[in-house]
């Protein structure tokens, strides 16, 4: 089951202090940026933030989930609704990822 444009909005909408957030459709569902940076998915209507030892202490409870068949576990965020605490998470995690690799130019 594919998410929600609405749904994917709202949590770009409530990740937004944390810079600039965006998603980007990718095999059904959405990967979730910010500044750029991958961090989380939506999936089913769902939001998954990558795994990080900073995301990790400021969660409230840890529910780690893989967010379609195959995937690795990511941290599976009930508690959507608050956007402050959101946007903490998405700093939290954002500074402790490495910089996407830059895509080769084609030829």
């Amino acid at each position: 089951m594919a998410s929600s444009a609405d749904f994917v909005q709202y949590i770009v909408d409530q990740c937004g202090g944390a810079g600039t957030i965006e998603a980007r459709k990718m095999f059904g569902d959405y990967c979730v940026y910010c500044n750029g940076k991958p961090f989380g998915l939506v999936s089913d209507n769902g939001f998954y933030v990558k795994p990080t030892e900073a995301g990790r202490k400021l969660l409230r409870t840890e529910d780690m989930r893989p967010p379609y068949d195959g995937a690795k576990p990511h941290f599976y965020i009930e508690d959507v609704d608050n956007r402050d605490y959101l946007s903490a998470l998405v700093k939290a995690t954002y500074a402790e990822l490495p910089d996407p690799k830059p895509k080769n130019k084609k030829k």
